[in-house]
């Protein structure tokens, strides 16, 4: 049964040069363009309960990844890691740094920037006012300008494809790595038009992006907790330049995703770990699929990024446009019930087709929580309590330990 389709949304091409696309919306899709969001606890949660960067909040789970990683995901992290060091230290100045030429009042700037990242390979570029509500509480005096610059970088489809694996991991990364070098040389584009530009590193994330990339126009939250843009969904790895050049701001667009994830649930279903809500809640002044991060983590550091969520969405597999063109057609979810779309496998536990999901046990999912201090400071005293009370030398190499991480900091978010 055919539907009726309410609004078209027209995009630039999935490339620079590419022709324009038009993706419709049925009727029945239509909600808010962007999120349903309470502006009002938005502001309220952000001023009482500031959101905060899961390399400070969370850092305990973030060292304990390491132990869990195999050999060749451990190698390549460190290497990573090793590329990406001078391209975050060079984001971290980046807003000090002066516009190379004085200004021209007359030169259509929203236009020139939007190109030159097109020409960089940014596969979509919006602009929306810089709202420091979603900024970590650690980098709120960091960001010095209010126009956010929204880039998303696609990933390499084929490799997204083979979800979870090393292959896909080296998809992930490298894009972070090549968006880190790329949004650099926007800047200095930027500054070479006499204006400032601030580098938010992606791998040195300075607040919660989305919803940037949301009121920018770019794409709406899906169920799986990521953007889903036009082109490629959520495969994608997205980042900000900030910057004072006076450009015209985007609008948040109504592309049916709200009620089409409700629909869809693809990615609720297949979840490895069972960590996503089927249904809707407000939080933050939000309105959103939650995910239950305590069973998220443990899958997610284990089975190479696990990101399961990702490969399973119809719209990051076949696109936007033949989706809801699909959906408008035939009323139905594009691949939903097909192991085209919903099958994959978890290494040491096999492939599991629609229907099919692997077993754990609690164990599975018990993981330290906290700051590496916290955690650190946890294991100091059961060792104590286990040598009856006095500290052991391998108590004493805990606490030198906790020391060490103090005396160093978590992160340059504390400078």
């Amino acid at each position: 049964m055919t539907k009726t389709v309410n609004h078209v949304v027209k995009r630039p091409g999935r490339r620079h040069g590419d022709p324009q696309t038009a993706i419709p919306v049925a009727e029945e899709l239509v909600t808010v363009p962007g999120s349903p969001v309470i502006d009002g606890d938005v502001s309220y949660y952000s001023r009482e309960d500031p959101i905060e960067s899961q390399t400070v909040e969370k850092s305990a789970d973030r060292e304990w990844g390491w132990t869990v990683y195999i050999k060749e995901v451990y190698d390549y992290r460190k290497k990573h890691d090793e590329v990406s060091e001078p391209l975050i230290e060079a984001a971290w100045v980046s807003g000090d740094i002066k516009p190379t030429a004085e200004p021209d009042p007359e030169h259509d700037v929203t236009t020139d920037i939007r190109d030159k990242a097109r020409e960089l390979g940014f596969g979509e570029v919006g602009y929306t006012r810089y709202d420091r509500r979603y900024t970590y509480a650690s980098k709120k005096s960091w960001v010095k300008f209010n126009h956010a610059i929204c880039l998303a970088l696609e990933q390499d489809y084929s490799q997204t494809q083979s979800i979870p694996s090393l292959e896909a991991e080296f998809a992930h990364f490298g894009t972070y790595e090549i968006a880190g070098a790329l949004a650099l040389d926007l800047a200095e584009h930027i500054r070479s038009l006499g204006y400032h530009a601030q580098v938010h590193s992606p791998n040195d994330n300075s607040g919660a992006f989305i919803p940037l990339f949301v009121e920018a126009g770019l794409g709406q939250l899906g169920a799986n907790g990521q953007l889903l843009s036009p082109h490629f969904g959520s495969r994608a790895r997205l980042m900000l330049i900030t910057t004072d050049a006076p450009v015209v701001h985007d609008e948040p667009v109504d592309y049916g995703i709200n009620k089409f994830c409700e629909e869809c649930q693809v990615c609720v279903v297949r979840c490895p770990a069972r960590a996503l809500l089927r249904e809707k809640v407000w939080y933050r002044g939000v309105k959103k699929n939650k995910l239950v991060y305590d069973r998220c983590r443990p899958v997610m550091v284990t089975y190479e990024g696990c990101a399961v969520c990702m490969k399973v969405c119809p719209i990051q597999r076949y696109g936007m446009k033949p989706v809801m063109e699909h959906y408008i057609e035939t009323s139905e979810i594009l691949g939903k019930g097909t192991p085209n779309l919903e099958g994959y496998e978890l290494r040491g536990k096999g492939y599991f087709g629609p229907g099919e999901l692997p077993h754990f046990k609690g164990k599975d999912f018990e993981f330290p929580h906290g700051t590496k201090e916290e955690w650190l400071f946890e294991e100091f005293k059961k060792k104590v309590e286990e040598n009856g009370g006095t500290p052991n030398a391998e108590a004493v190499e805990f606490a030198n330990e906790l020391s060490r991480m103090v005396k160093a900091g978590v992160s340059r978010t504390d400078e």
